[in-house]
């Protein structure tokens, strides 16, 4: 990946590796911007994101590595936002960095992503947690708040999928998102997951390409050997769409640049 701007650091608790370990990851993999957006905090579940009172050396972490590794990659600050209503701050929200990445985690407040919650999925009903989930991402791209949108339908992570075609469940937020002028992310972590493909979907891909959505990337990488997987299969995919170009953010302003 020539952008990648959705990876971790050991303060959201459940990643590892140094800062200086993800961007020579980077860097040998040949990443040109190489983007941190950490699980900014929030009062709601801590364990899986860092503390209001770290987020000052999460900052001068990144922009140490920014400053020393400058002639060889360019290193983003950003920080992924949970959309949670009720629980978001705006000590984030008005935080001064170059993106912040909005992302669904949680459908009142049951973490589905998490596989300790994952049997309340054999109860649901999967086309209702489906609306509910889109609903929330249309929620937030109408909020105005963030630049990208984090790893899009999430929601199939454990394979559990909706008998409605998709592209109808997710059409209001794909159309919020175009509005609000967001960027949607393509995020390889769907790769290392159950479901096996990228965040989001083919199909949901097709319907962004045909919204004219700008696109970026994202390893997602909660460890540095993950920095840079499926590079080269995540880019043919966006090719594959009829995107030549992907964005990057410097100071909450996009650029597109061809990969």
């Amino acid at each position: 990946m020539k952008v990648d701007l959705h990876n971790h650091t050991a303060l959201c608790n459940h990643a590892t590796g140094t800062v200086d370990e993800y961007v020579e990851a980077a860097i040998a993999c040949g990443t040109q911007y190489f983007g941190f957006s950490d699980h900014a905090p929030m009062h709601f579940d801590p364990q899986y994101r860092m503390s209001f009172d770290e987020m000052a050396q999460y900052e001068a972490w990144v922009y140490d590595a920014q400053e020393r590794y400058s002639d060889k990659i360019a290193v983003l600050m950003g920080y992924e936002v949970d959309f949670l209503p009720g629980y978001m701050d705006e000590q984030v929200l008005e935080r001064s960095c170059d993106y912040l990445i909005g992302s669904v985690h949680f459908i009142d407040e049951w973490g589905f992503d998490n596989p300790e919650f994952i049997g309340r999925y054999q109860r649901a009903d999967i086309d209702a947690i489906y609306r509910r989930y889109f609903e929330l991402v249309e929620t937030m791209a109408k909020s105005g708040r963030f630049d990208i949108v984090g790893h899009l339908d999430l929601l199939k992570v454990f394979k559990y999928l909706p008998k409605t075609d998709i592209r109808f469940l997710a059409r209001d937020a794909l159309k919020a998102i175009k509005r609000a002028n967001m960027v949607i992310e393509i995020n390889v972590a769907g790769w290392r997951k159950p479901i096996a493909e990228a965040y989001p979907s083919p199909s949901l891909l097709e319907e962004i390409a045909e919204l004219e959505i700008p696109i970026t990337f994202g390893s997602d990488a909660h460890r540095p050997d993950q920095v840079g997987l499926y590079s080269d299969e995540v880019e043919a995919v966006a090719r594959q769409y009829g995107y030549t170009k992907c964005a990057l953010y410097r100071g909450r302003d996009r650029e597109l640049i061809k990969f």
